[in-house]
This record gives structure tokens, sequence and C-alpha cells, in this order.
């Protein structure tokens, strides 16, 4: 059974789990190690329970509780080599186990995959885990979407993909202008007319459980993303009668489901 739980989604922190029979996991890190402790009890799950944690990048909303988690627990830590240079917390080598790219490792019974995205990290990452058959993909921090993106999304069973911002929200907000200009840059993030257009040509391949993360606070809300994206699939005249399309909640965890 391949189970995915959101904890947090968003710029004020980043955490998800994956169980499998034998394998649990955590992608990111980016709250308390409380909360993160907190979020794997309301799935009855012990923090010594967990085979590995995967960093996708070093910014803070993805590695804020990490260095903690790693001084109190002897949980291994999955990277990349820049991303590991780049994160500035303590974390003992002999709990560091790097990755590249495009190489499949295994963790217990989950193989992963992790695939190169755009954003303005050392060398930021997203996952396809896969496990009896099942692919799972979580690819947030998006700065746009091409050909390789959508290939590494492509036959996944479940996706949790980011919807960022509204553009017009965002012009308008109160953000200063450097920061607007990063985030709508080809590193920034994904917008919901984006992850609208890609999610459309996925569910017309056969995707049918998608969850929209890492929703800005300021520049979106879950019901516009929601919006944004269905109208994008309808008007491509898709059946979206067995879609299953779910928004990350930003503050606590979603329920559990299985894959």
């Amino acid at each position: 059974m391949f189970k995915f739980c959101n904890f947090y989604s968003g710029s004020s922190g980043n955490c998800s789990f994956v169980e499998t029979d034998n394998t649990k996991l955590l992608i990111d890190c980016g709250v308390s190690s409380k909360k993160i402790e907190e979020a794997l009890n309301s799935v009855n799950v012990n923090i010594d329970e967990i085979n590995g944690i995967l960093i996708s990048h070093e910014h803070s909303d993805h590695i804020k509780g990490l260095a903690s988690i790693c001084k109190k627990y002897n949980i291994p830590v999955y990277a990349n080599s820049s991303t590991f240079t780049n994160i500035k917390q303590s974390i003992s080598d002999d709990k560091k186990i790097k990755f590249k790219s495009n190489e499949k490792f295994e963790i217990g019974d989950i193989q992963i995959t992790p695939f190169s995205i755009p954003h303005d990290a050392a060398d930021p990452c997203g996952f396809n885990l896969f496990y009896n058959n099942k692919k799972l993909t979580i690819a947030t921090d998006i700065g746009h979407i091409d050909n390789k993106i959508l290939h590494n999304l492509d036959e996944s069973d479940f996706l949790l993909l980011e919807s960022n911002y509204e553009p017009n929200m965002l012009k308008c907000s109160k953000y200063p202008y450097m920061l607007k200009k990063r985030i709508l840059g080809p590193n920034g993030h994904l917008s919901n007319e984006d992850a609208g257009l890609a999610i459309t040509q996925l569910v017309k391949s056969g995707l049918k459980n998608i969850m929209l993360g890492h929703l800005s606070e300021q520049n979106n809300f879950p019901e516009l993303a929601y919006q944004t994206v269905m109208t994008s699939i309808i008007s491509k005249n898709v059946d979206v009668d067995k879609l299953k399309l779910q928004i990350a909640d930003r503050n606590k965890p979603n329920k559990i489901m299985e894959v």
C-alpha cells in the first residue's frame, strides 16, 4: 500500500510524508521539528520510524527543521551535492547521503528518481517515487514547465504540483518589485494558469489524482487555484467525473490518502 500525506505546504514551510508497507519517508523539513513530530503523530507514526528525509533544495521553507531533527534522531538525509553544500545548518556527515538528478536509488522498498526543476536554488529537484507499480510525484518551486518536466510528471498516479500565484494578484500586491520579478521569472514559481495547462495535458494522458501545493498566502487563495485549474481542464473537454483535485493545506496536515 502506497500512502501520502501533505503535512505543510507554502512559503511558511513544506513537509510531506510517504509510507509503504516497509518504508516511511519525509520529503523536506521546512517547519519546526515539533510541528513535524505532531504531524507524524496525527497519522499514528513515531518519528523514530522514519527511514529517510529527502531534501528538494536548500531554501529555508524546505529545511527549517532539518538540523533539529538530525540532532535528536538518527535519520539519514538524502540530497544532491550542491544542496548539501548550500545548507548552512549543522548536519553530521554520517547522516548525509548524496544522490544525483535523474539517477534512480532506493530507500527501503521505494525507488526514487530525483529530477531537475527550474528554481533559483543551487540544484533543486522534484521527486518521482515508485512502489508496487504506482508512481507518486512531488514537484513544487517550479519557475516554468517545459517538455522535460512534463516527461517526468507523465504517467503519475498522484501528483503534488505547485500552483503558487495568480498573476494579477501578484502584480497588485505589496511585494517589492524585485520579489515580484523573481516569482514571475523562469526560475521563480508556477502560476495557477501554468499549473492548469500542465495538468490538463497530464490528465489527457491518464492522471486522475492531483494536489495543488505551495499556494501563496498573499497572492492566491485555494478556491481560485482550484477553479483556475479545473476551468483549464474542462475547456479541453476532459471528463472530470473520475478526477480528484485537492489543495494542499498550508498550516495543518491533509488527510492521509492511498495512491
